[in-house]
């Protein structure tokens, strides 16, 4: 999760700051504890907030000391992460209400360039109401109620961090432009040819092929540039993967670690190429292998390996494609090609698939667009009313890429259907041009917790 925006979280010691910071990162990396000054350095790590991905860090308590001091050495480490965040998480407790040293804190914030959003935590019951009220003297706008350690107020931060935190379309473009290298995986069951078909695309027998299944063991990385047909050559990091059998039939110590190694490989690609034995045709495992693929949220194309010695070709295309669509019901219409490793047919119309595929994967819609589409969409097709009681869908929002993923936000919402979801994610993939790659689409009520979208 590199060069992710930045959050650092500040305030006077024991308001929360290092509760806020383990529920964000979904672990318990900061120490905890009802005595002040537990966190002396800053600590950072990855958090996630209903699809939002960013870098929080747990900054020390402000304290006003002399700078020689270990609290003062201490409240110059929180400056300066204050002064490279994206924007600080300004606590205050709100039973304790507003003190002396938070109002020095909201002086000192308003005085830097860095955006400041106010929580008020502890804000559990009624014991936080006046403190919440009094936040407002801080001259830092409206501040959150919050508990990070029950989970309370996720939606209304959420919300507020939006702005300062998630990934804009330009943002993105950048990314590209920084590193255009598509991450392209070769997967499949033993001996469906995925070596013979990487050393055919970089003209070189790089890897070891055989009719033995298995040659392959370790992961294989191979930087490489394909020239397109209009010239251009464009990098491509090429990973060939040994074969995946049915869990069942692996007994081998060396391919369950190769089994896994090739999963990790699905991980780390962009674009994953399902290679199909052209003389065996589809099978159970071919299906489990994309299952995986896409539950991972990694594009995903289908390719019919050894075409030139396939029989009955346009039966068995056909027949392929149809329980494609029959056994990959979520992601139906995923890319299906036909290729040849030993001859090279089809490997320039895999790669321009491959490249295309990746551009819609990283593709983000804007905000209006996406709300005239849902508001359209929930006219035509009102959610349920179980019990007889509304559910009411307010609005939609794209919070990342790669896999493209969606909040739906409304009251009730943990009552939708799972048909009504697929619904809303066939009208994305169809009306919005997100096609067949993986769409995550969840949806959070006002007072759901602190959840990490998969």
């Amino acid at each position: 999760m590199a060069n992710l925006p930045t959050v650092a979280i500040v305030g006077r010691p024991n308001v929360g700051k290092s509760t806020l910071f383990n529920r964000l990162v979904g672990k318990r990396l900061a120490l905890v504890d009802d005595r002040p000054g537990v966190t002396r350095d800053r600590r950072e790590g990855d958090a996630h907030l209903i699809g939002l991905e960013f870098r929080v860090i747990d900054t020390a308590g402000y304290e006003d000391e002399d700078p020689d001091t270990l609290p003062g050495r201490m409240r110059a480490q929180t400056t300066e992460a204050v002064r490279q965040a994206d924007v600080a998480l300004f606590l205050i407790d709100a039973r304790a209400g507003v003190t002396p040293l938070d109002e020095e804190i909201g002086r000192w914030l308003r005085s830097e360039k860095t955006p400041v959003i106010l929580a008020a935590n502890k804000a559990e019951g009624r014991a936080g109401e006046a403190g919440i009220l009094e936040a407002w003297s801080l001259g830092l706008g409206e501040p959150i109620p919050m508990s990070a350690e029950h989970g309370e107020g996720v939606v209304d931060l959420f919300e507020h961090l939006r702005p300062h935190v998630e990934r804009e379309e330009a943002d993105g473009e950048a990314d590209e432009e920084g590193d255009p290298t598509l991450k392209l995986a070769i997967v499949g069951r033993p001996n469906a040819g995925k070596s013979t078909l990487i050393n055919r695309m970089i003209e070189q027998e790089r890897l070891i092929t055989g009719p033995e299944a298995g040659i392959t063991r370790d992961s294989i990385a191979i930087d490489w540039e394909w020239q397109a047909k209009d010239g251009e050559r464009r990098p491509v990091r090429l990973i060939d993967t040994a074969g995946m059998r049915k869990k069942s039939k692996v007994d081998d110590k060396l391919e369950k670690l190769s089994v896994a190694d090739a999963r990790r490989a699905v991980d780390f690609a962009e674009v994953v190429v399902l290679l199909l034995d052209g003389t065996r045709g589809l099978e159970a495992q071919d299906l489990r292998i994309a299952d995986h693929v896409l539950e991972e949220g990694r594009a995903l194309i289908i390719a019919i390996n050894k075409w030139d010695v396939a029989e009955h070709g346009s039966s068995l295309f056909n027949g392929i494609k149809a329980a494609l669509e029959e056994g990959l019901s979520q992601a139906r219409g995923v890319p299906l090609l036909t290729v040849s490793g030993k001859t090279g047919k089809g490997i320039d119309q895999l790669l321009g698939a491959a490249f295309e595929t990746r551009e819609i994967w990283s593709k983000r819609v804007s905000t209006g667009q996406l709300n005239r589409w849902f508001e359209d969409a929930v006219e035509k097709n009102p959610p349920p009313a179980p019990g007889g009681k509304r559910i009411k869908l307010r609005y939609i929002t794209q919070v990342n890429t790669r896999p493209p993923s969606f909040v739906l936000f409304g009251t009730r919402v943990d009552q939708l259907p799972d048909s009504y979801l697929r619904y809303l994610i066939n009208g994305i993939r169809r009306e919005l041009g997100f096609g067949a790659v993986p769409v995550r689409l969840h949806a959070r009520a006002s007072k759901n917790p602190f959840l990490k979208a998969d």
